[in-house]
């Protein structure tokens, strides 16, 4: 049976609240193995966790904080991420957090802090190359500051993700420059009149992971629906027919690279 991997999915969100164990069991009957769940902010943490303590065996929380959702104080909102981080370890040692995240930069809303998120930004870097956990990246808007911020990390061995990726070729190309990361694809695939169908097939799926933003970007035929973990076999349908090859294929590929990435 093919076991597939949601790289990025919010199941602890209010979204969720009335049926989560029935949008978890589905998940399961559709062959989700692990669902990857980022954080947003400080007030989100506890329902991240509760969810991951609730089904330890699929859901792997990590740990960060979202570019919009920055308080003015955001120094004080990472200093107590970052105290959780640090006091919340497994059995051996190891962070029970498999990734940071997620967390970059977005100026669709509000272009006035781009010092801060800038700031906050690179800070999550710091703790993703101190503790040698992957990064999971937001970028909206912000391309260009991307890249120029990144590009100072070129040769530290940082790792992670590209959340969301549904950029031009010359994104894609300027992007496939940073090794050591995957681009995140979701539900947008599948949209009538995604850029991206004709995008993807120049990234090699070996670095190419499969994620559904949940409860957010729903795939065609759920579009405009609440989005669930389940509905992530319909872009994997879709990543199938870009790359032809099969589904179960796709599946093997973007779980190993998922699995390697997150160390699995």
């Amino acid at each position: 049976m093919r076991r597939l991997i949601d790289t990025h999915c919010h199941v602890y969100d209010e979204a969720f609240r009335e049926d989560l164990p029935q949008v978890i069991d589905r998940a399961r009957e559709a062959g989700i193995d692990r669902l990857l769940l980022p954080n947003i902010n400080p007030g989100t943490m506890d329902d991240l966790i509760r969810v991951c303590d609730t089904w330890p065996d699929m859901c792997c929380p990590m740990i960060g904080l979202h570019p919009e959702d920055l308080a003015q104080d955001f120094i004080t909102q990472l200093d107590g991420l970052k105290t959780i981080l640090d006091e919340d370890r497994r059995e051996g040692g190891g962070h029970r957090f498999i990734g940071i995240g997620e967390t970059g930069l977005d100026l669709y809303w509000d272009k006035t802090r781009l010092d801060d998120q800038i700031e906050s930004f690179r800070i999550q870097i710091e703790w993703s190359l101190m503790y040698d956990l992957p990064i999971v990246i937001h970028s909206r808007d912000s391309f260009i500051q991307l890249v120029g911020v990144l590009s100072d990390y070129r040769d530290r061995g940082l790792r992670g993700i590209f959340h969301c990726f549904s950029g031009s070729v010359e994104e894609a190309e300027s992007l496939m420059g940073f090794d050591g990361f995957m681009f995140g694809i979701g539900g947008v695939l599948t949209f009538k009149k995604s850029s991206l169908k004709s995008v993807l097939p120049l990234i090699p799926i070996e670095r190419v992971v499969l994620e559904t933003d949940c409860p957010y970007l729903s795939p065609v035929p759920f579009r405009g629906k609440r989005n669930e973990p389940s509905y992530m076999v319909n872009t994997a349908e879709s990543v199938a027919q870009a790359y032809g090859v099969s589904i179960d294929e796709v599946a093997r590929i973007t779980s190993d690279n998922a699995c390697r990435l997150f160390r699995l």
